[in-house]
């Protein structure tokens, strides 16, 4: 059976502790890692980023969704997300 990230955060100076759990929990780990330069699909790899913060945003979390332009052989956009609230992580595991 494959374990399923857990963790436990609150938004601070007081909010209360909520849970996040499986990619949600992953995405918001490595947004608050990752800190004010964000992180992009390609930087980061992650099947469905944008349905991860659209769950996260969902439960209150304020995450910018910055749209960069890239160039190469398929110009376009991707976009790059940067948690701005201010949250602790009291703790993570595997469940």
């Amino acid at each position: 059976m494959t374990k399923r990230l857990t963790i436990s955060f609150r938004v601070e100076p007081d909010g209360a502790w909520q849970t996040a759990t499986g990619r949600d929990a992953w995405a918001l780990v490595e947004l608050h890692r990752v800190g004010p330069r964000g992180v992009t699909p390609i930087d980061v790899p992650g099947p469905r980023w944008s349905a991860y913060v659209h769950n996260l945003r969902g439960i209150g979390l304020v995450i910018e969704t910055i749209h960069e332009s890239h160039g190469g052989r398929f110009p376009g956009s991707h976009a790059r997300y940067v948690l701005h609230s201010r949250i602790t992580i009291r703790e993570a595991a595997d469940a």
